[in-house]
Parts: C-alpha cells; structure tokens; sequence
C-alpha cells in the first residue's frame, strides 16, 4: 500500500507497522497524518493476512501532540487558532468548534473501532496529541525513558480523547490532567497508563515479540476478544466520554487562560506561549514515588 506521505505503511509477517513519519517535526499530528493513519489502519484491517497493528514513530518521539501551526502542506489537525481568531473578529462559534475536533476523533477512534487487535510502540516524548492515538490503542509498550503526558491541558482546554480515566482510575487522571504534568514510560506502567515498560534498547524486540504471538492466533478469534472487552468499555461509557471529551475541550476553549494563549501564541509566536505556559512547571514531572531529586546544575537525579 502507498501513496503516504505523513506516514509510512508495511506489512510481513501478519502484523502491519505505521509509522508516524513527520520527524522533522517530532511527528506532530496534522490532519493529513491523522487522515492516512485512519486509512491505513483500515487497510490492514480488512487484509486477512494482518493479524494485529504496530502504531509507532520515526526519529526521536512517538509523537509531541497536535501541529497547531500546520506546516508546508499540512493542515492543523485541529485548527484552534484560526478558529479563535475568527470570533475575536467576531465569526465562528462552539459548535463549529466542536465539529471540526470530532473529524479528528472520527479519524482516531480506527484504533478502537478496528477489529484487530494494535499496539502502541512509544519512545521519546508521547505529549498532547500523541496520547490520543497512544491510548486508543488495544495494548501500549513504551521505553522506561519515554515522557508522557499533556501539558496542553494547563491552558488550551481538555482532552479531546479522555482513555486516562479507565485506564489509571479517577485519582491519577485528575493528579496528571489538572497539572499537565508528564510521567516516564516506567512510572506508567506502575499506574497502568501503559502495559509495559522496557529498557529503550529493547523496546522494538519486545513489541515485535508480542506481535509474533498474535501471529499464531486466527484473526477471527482475535477479533471476537478484542470485540467483547471493548464492548465492555463501552458498558462503561468509554465510547460516549470520547465524545463528551471534544464538547468538554470546546467548553473549555472559551476559557481566559486558552484565549490569552492563543492570543499570545499569534502575537509572538508558539514557542514563547509554550515557554511561558510550562517554564513554571520546571519539568512538568509528575513523581510517582515521591518529590523529585536534582544535583547543583538542576539535572533530575534518579530515584532510589
């Protein structure tokens, strides 16, 4: 399968990878991507010879969120500033707001909807965005190094896709939600947010292994058990809070603090309102085991 250019597509051995192929720009999530990433995930879908997804990215990160700022031909995959800018000229509304998120989200939840089972292969930073299409994955393995988290939620809004909750409970998902704060690939797995961590070096063995596994199994059986558990999610209104989630960030979108953002974001650019924005959170590590630890310079000191 080609024709991509946001992501790259290959299949071997029963298994088809994605790749996140924008690294030039820590494969930030453009609309183009997110829309080849719905297709190919349907693609091997439907394929017999496909028994599970590997979803992952090129060069240093799995993916540092939404590319609000577009680039070359890539459109934002949720054009919040234009469209904040147009109701400072007046024009726009919420539900035109709401309504371009849910294409977003319709192009996410492939991994969800898909009958096979996918797997998230999560290195360097899984930031905002990266965490949408992370979670909605079936099972998730990221290097113990890896950052995760979404800071976005400090000024921009909520989370437009909200799987935190069933996955590391009510307590935890407020604790990284209402700070923004990031944990490492190693204290998710303590909470649950992902399924296992490994040294980064041995991050490729261990999805490939997993994915050897699903091989032997009839795509068939696989799917009816992907099915049921899912179905039990949405017993328990994960599918129905995915679409609350994009009405929720909306809501939260008319906020003080996301307006002056993306105010200060048109007026001197993304990386200042970025710095502003987090340079009071130090590095936004949320400790699972404890206050955090640095030497004279300010380097984070391991835990004991």
């Amino acid at each position: 399968m080609g024709g991509f250019e946001s992501i790259s597509y290959e299949k071997e051995r029963g298994r088809a990878r994605i790749v996140l192929n924008r690294p030039e720009r820590l494969n930030a999530l453009s609309l183009s991507l997110l829309t080849e990433l719905h297709d190919a995930v349907w693609e091997a879908d439907n394929d017999r010879d496909v028994h599970c997804i590997i979803v992952k990215g090129a060069g240093r990160a799995f993916s540092a969120g939404y590319d609000l700022a577009g680039g070359g031909n890539q459109p934002p995959a949720s054009s919040i500033e234009d469209r904040e800018a147009n109701r400072y000229r007046g024009g726009g509304s919420q539900d035109d707001d709401v309504w371009q998120m849910e294409r977003s989200q319709r192009l996410r939840m492939a991994l969800f909807d898909a009958h096979k089972p996918s797997i998230a292969q999560v290195h360097g930073y899984c930031l905002a965005g990266g965490t949408d299409v992370a979670l909605l994955c079936d099972m998730v393995v990221a290097a113990e190094n890896a950052t995760i988290g979404f800071p976005a939620g400090r000024s921009m809004g909520a989370l437009p896709n909200n799987m935190w909750l069933y996955n590391v409970g009510p307590q935890w998902a407020k604790r990284l939600q209402l700070t923004g704060d990031s944990i490492t690939g190693a204290e998710a797995q303590q909470l649950g947010l992902v399924m296992k961590a490994v040294p980064e070096a041995d991050l490729e063995a261990e999805v490939e292994q997993l994915a050897d596994r699903l091989a032997l199994i009839d795509p068939d059986v696989l799917t009816v058990n992907k099915r049921i558990i899912n179905l039990g999610l949405e017993l328990m209104g994960a599918r129905t809070l995915q679409r609350l989630a994009v009405e929720n960030d909306a809501r939260g979108h008319t906020a003080a603090a996301a307006r002056n953002f993306f105010r200060q974001s048109r007026e001197e650019g993304l990386r200042k309102a970025l710095a502003d924005r987090d340079g009071p959170f130090g590095d936004g590590r949320a400790r699972v085991n404890g206050p955090e630890k640095r030497d004279a310079q300010g380097r984070l000191l391991p835990q004991s």
